[in-house]
């Protein structure tokens, strides 16, 4: 059964495009891909981010809990902190990837994907060590992103909380126009930005109150069409797409959010070590299409005369105004300045192995 958001009302009178995204009904565009993508590199974007998933993890040993099922190492976070991680099976390869927030020493929440959030509770709960307590938070949340770089001036008079205080990759607990909220400096797009955690019945005044605070200033909502623009031009993975249960975090460039120098084991620690110690036979690589085409998932990468990989994803970049992508090629063909085809519609397409990400954004202030 298809789901909608706490913000679907508020999508449709905006005249969203919707689409059926993970299981659920989620803006595409709003009025254009590229006007999204371009608001929120030069102003703020709003996302309905509410399909995400939430799990928390609480009691006596949800540290060594968590700890154990995720790669990245826990124990150094501190009250108020948030963590990027990966979730790996016996193999290795990687059942999702999450954001994990330390409320206490006795209480987290784990952000998943959408897709994932029903394999990864089940996942949890069946790996869980200790004595913590596992609960699908799902339904208690709607999440809001406000990203860009005006989005830190635009939030701090609807928010009781001091927003330069938040570093990146931290958090409050706090109200934002009134409602209570967990406002995140975290976010997908490379912006400077903030994720708001509310109540389901607070999402639609927490949307309007930001839309409006934001309107004269070249804010716009935006769609999971700009979310993904955005989140390529930084090559931040997606899972289903450069990240699945048939890939590694080492060869996907996720190797530091692998602890494998710590005392504690984690699920697939042991064929970690295993899959680095024997060096990678591929890498995730980003390129830049040197002759015309646009890249899509599934194409051939050829390097060399011969079939060196395939990619993962790829588009027209509206910031760059040229066609990039992603992929996973043969380590022997992914070094910087290689150049390489890619098979469209069974025309190879030259392309060369550029330095990632493919953009920078501009430096936060405050």
């Amino acid at each position: 059964m298809t789901r909608k958001t706490p913000l679907y009302d508020e999508h449709a009178r905006l005249g969203a495009k919707i689409v059926d995204f993970a299981g659920w009904l989620m803006p595409v565009q709003y009025t254009g891909v590229i006007d999204e993508h371009r608001a929120v590199r030069a102003a703020a974007g709003l996302f309905d981010v509410s399909h995400m998933g939430q799990v928390e993890v609480a009691g006596p040993g949800a540290t060594d809990c968590v700890q154990h099922l995720t790669t990245n190492d826990v124990k150094r976070l501190v009250d108020g902190q948030a963590q990027y991680s990966v979730v790996c099976n016996e193999r290795g390869t990687v059942v999702d990837d999450v954001i994990v927030y330390r409320m206490n020493p006795e209480r987290y929440m784990i952000v998943v994907n959408a897709s994932n959030a029903a394999k990864d509770f089940a996942w949890f709960q069946s790996h869980a060590t200790g004595r913590a307590t596992l609960r699908n938070a799902s339904d208690d949340y709607a999440l809001i992103a406000f990203q860009g770089p005006l989005a830190a001036e635009l939030l701090a008079p609807l928010a009781d909380a001091d927003l330069a205080s938040i570093k990146t990759y931290c958090f409050t607990e706090g109200a934002v126009a009134g409602a209570k909220a967990i406002i995140a400096r975290t976010g997908y797009t490379g912006e400077d930005g903030f994720e708001i955690f509310t109540s389901p019945a607070d999402a639609t005044p927490v949307w309007q109150a930001l839309l409006e605070r934001g309107k004269q200033r070249g804010v716009l909502p935006a769609g999971l069409g700009a979310r993904d623009t955005l989140r390529l031009e930084m090559k931040y993975s997606l899972y289903g797409h450069e990240i699945t249960e048939d890939t590694n975090p080492i060869e996907a460039g996720l190797g530091w959010v692998v602890k494998l120098d710590t005392p504690d084991d984690f699920v697939g620690k042991a064929a970690l070590v295993d899959i680095k110690a024997g060096g990678q036979t591929r890498k995730l690589a980003g390129f830049r299409m040197t002759e015309p085409g646009i890249p899509r998932q599934g194409y051939r990468i050829i390097a060399g005369g011969r079939d060196a990989g395939f990619v993962t994803s790829g588009t027209m970049s509206p910031s760059l105004e040229c066609a990039i992508g992603i992929g996973y090629v043969k380590a022997d063909a992914a070094a910087e300045g290689s150049d390489i085809s890619i098979d469209i519609r069974g025309r190879a397409r030259k392309a060369t192995v550029v330095k990632t990400p493919f953009y920078k954004p501009r430096q936060r202030k405050g």
